[in-house]
């Protein structure tokens, strides 16, 4: 009698596509129709910003690995076909921001994600 292989969710991808200098490892965590919701000062929690499939998604991660900026995955916890992880970022002249995501998987993809953020000003 065989187990059955299920697709599941790659932390060590995620640390891989986080650290990373270009967006193309984490994207790769999403599904085609994903959908991710930003909040931060900007993009209030009434208001959110709202992408929606892995092109939108592609787009702002193409954005945030262009700047002169390093992450670090602080820490994943898994349970189920949900995900939540810290991330902190730090741009070259010491502005901070910090990030917390509640993700939803789908054979073994992000099929939503709430990300929230804290910069310093």
């Amino acid at each position: 009698m065989g187990t059955a292989a299920f697709p599941t969710f790659d932390t060590e991808t995620l640390r891989r596509g986080i650290e990373g200098q270009t967006p193309d490892t984490l994207l790769s965590l999403y599904a085609d129709d994903a959908e991710l919701r930003v909040v931060n000062r900007n993009a209030q929690p009434s208001h959110p910003k709202v992408l929606h499939g892995r092109n939108e998604i592609a787009a702002m991660l193409g954005d945030v690995y262009s700047r002169d900026m390093t992450h670090k995955l602080e820490g994943c916890v898994i349970q189920g076909d949900r995900a939540a992880y810290s991330e902190s970022c730090e741009y070259a002249d010491g502005v901070r921001v910090l990030s917390e995501s509640m993700i939803t998987l789908r054979d073994g993809k992000i099929s939503r994600q709430i990300l929230i953020e804290a910069w310093d000003e």
